[in-house]
């Protein structure tokens, strides 16, 4: 199969069945001796191999018949088609506009004419959206016509023009546990699995199997983009283990809806992805994955307001000024607005959205001290009558020089469905990448994947899932770094652009690579306390005060400041 471009380079190498490439990852490590701070240059060489066999990708959806699933069904059936259909406004073609890898660029470098850009999907083989194919569960048997008209996303002309491709599809029969969504969802549930808990789990079992053989598909991954669902507590013996875990769902214990299709698709070793807010991965479930090494990721598509606010809030601080007060007003009038406006439901999603700004306060020990953030506010309602089409106003208030305050106000109209799909569509093509991509360094040269939790997935998730002990980022760019300089390694040097510090983590442990590229931890570690990004010694000794290490962001180096 022919590239879109070809890397010229001693360190990379070209072969029928993959792509290997030599990478330096050069980073710093920063300590404390005798009261001074000591920054030192460290570097890892890599091989990175990618598989360049593109597989035939099946997709199932839990929520297949909800404004998500419609709308994402019907974009890539409009797209392989080549419609087009008429509005007020002229004429409309299908696209992927809203998708980091079907409609962004990257640079790869500058020729004659200047800088040269590529698309994000052209940096290596990925599987295009065109040639997805779907299926999934959903508690409403209707099909994906009627549900796709139901969702009132969609102009009637290209609904027409989709209607006899799409009412041959219908959702799966789905698990209902009435207690873990609203109350205001039962009038949908006709569709619905019997039996024990642990018969549901079976038979979502068969289901991948069976769509996959009737299909003919090298791989599935599953993708919930179903209903926000309340909190599940975290109970020693219940869910804290993969063993209590798959123990619990044999007795038919507390494990919620999106936990039991985690479970069934990590047993049938298909990546699990969670688009909405609730705690699917309890502990138990992020074991389970790490011990069958399937990828699991999410949590929330971050797609309009979250997006903006990870952006803005960047900014703000970045330049100096102390955001003191974000106040988010939403209401939307879509099925996910109504399960909203039940108490738990919405507790979840406003966890979600009030965690963004997390990492960008604590990266700035000048402004904030360690128990000052901004004041938070996120609030959500309901209204019918906008359906699909949310309004978002936020208020970003900041203390500025000499006593001084600056406010900014924003209104924000999100097509809501319409935004999440591009999204879901990147989601599912990139972990399908992450999983033909392995690495080894000079000091192991087995090679390896990326650790279970695929935390490259952030730049898409408003809740970002990382290894335990991983800082969580949530800046826009920097996540958008992250995917870009992975992708980029196959002799293409990293993006010039320099993310901000992050919060220092503690040195000691024996993990080689933290966040995106954490591997197996066994073997191959050098003497001394060990960098748990990079799995370099500590230049300080076992006598120094480590003030953190670098995170690996995609192979740009990264300096940490001391805590403030």
């Amino acid at each position: 199969m022919a590239e879109p471009f070809l890397v010229e380079s001693p360190n990379v190498t070209y072969s029928k069945d993959f792509i290997e490439a030599k990478y330096t990852y050069s980073t710093v490590h920063v300590c404390k001796e005798n009261g001074v701070t000591k920054v030192r240059p460290c570097s890892t060489r890599f091989t990175f191999r990618t598989a360049r066999q593109v597989p035939r990708l099946g997709v199932m959806l839990v929520g297949w018949g909800g404004n998500n699933g419609t709308t994402v069904t019907a974009a890539v059936l409009a797209n392989r088609l080549g419609l087009s259909w008429m509005t007020k406004t002229g004429c409309k073609k299908a696209n992927y506009y809203g998708s980091l890898l079907q409609a962004s660029t990257v640079c790869l470098g500058t020729g004659p004419t200047g800088d040269v850009y590529v698309p994000f999907r052209d940096l290596l083989p990925m599987v295009h959206p065109n040639d997805i194919i779907f299926d999934g569960w959903d508690i409403s048997s209707l099909n994906l016509a009627e549900a796709m008209r139901r969702a009132e996303v969609l102009d009637w002309p290209l609904q027409e023009q989709l209607w006899p491709h799409m009412e041959k599809m219908k959702p799966r029969p789905s698990i209902y546990i009435p207690e873990f969504i609203a109350a205001n969802q039962e009038e949908r549930a006709d569709n619905v699995l019997q039996g024990s808990m642990a018969q549901q789990v079976e038979q979502i079992r068969r289901d991948i199997r069976d769509f996959k053989e009737i299909t003919g598909l090298d791989k599935v991954i599953v993708l919930w983009t179903a209903n926000t669902e309340r909190f599940c507590d975290v109970v020693p013996g219940l869910n804290d283990t993969a063993e209590n875990l798959l123990r619990a769902i044999e007795k038919g214990l507390e494990v919620s809806p999106s936990t039991l299709f985690a479970v069934a698709s990590i047993l049938e070793g298909c990546a699990y992805i969670n688009g909405s807010p609730q705690n699917t991965f309890v502990p138990g479930a992020v074991e389970l994955a790490a011990q069958r090494r399937v990828f699991i990721g999410g949590d929330d598509f971050k797609s309009g307001q979250t997006k903006l606010k990870s952006v803005l809030v960047d900014f703000l601080v970045g330049a100096g000024l102390k955001t003191k007060s974000i106040v988010s007003y939403n209401h939307l009038g879509n099925n996910d607005g109504k399960n909203l406006s039940a108490p738990q439901q919405f507790r979840s999603k406003e966890i979600s959205k009030s965690n963004v700004v997390d990492d960008t306060v604590q990266a700035n020990p000048i402004l904030y001290g360690p128990q000052d953030k901004p004041d938070h506010c996120v609030v959500i309602k309901y209204v019918p009558y906008v359906g699909d089409s949310k309004r978002a106003l936020d208020e970003y208030t900041s203390e500025i020089m000499m006593g001084g305050t600056n406010t900014i106000v924003i209104h924000n109209t999100c097509e809501d469905s319409l935004l999440a799909s591009p999204i879901i569509l990147d989601l599912a093509i990139l972990t399908e990448l992450c999983q033909r991509i392995t690495f080894c360094t000079e000091a192991d040269p087995e090679f390896q994947g990326f650790h279970s939790v695929l935390s490259i997935l952030a730049f898409l998730c408003k809740a970002p899932l990382v290894p335990e002990g991983t800082p969580v980022v949530n800046a826009l760019f920097r996540q958008r770094s992250c995917i870009e300089n992975i992708l980029r390694y196959p002799g293409v040097p990293p993006s010039s652009w320099a993310p901000r510090p992050t919060r220092p983590h503690a040195h000691g442990g024996t993990q080689r690579l933290a966040g995106v590229l954490s591997g197996d931890t066994q073997g191959g570690s050098t003497s001394g306390p060990q960098c748990p990004s990079m799995g370099c010694p500590n230049p300080a000794g076992p006598g120094a005060q480590g003030l953190g290490c670098p995170v690996l962001l995609g192979g740009v180096p990264v300096p940490v400041c001391p805590d403030g």
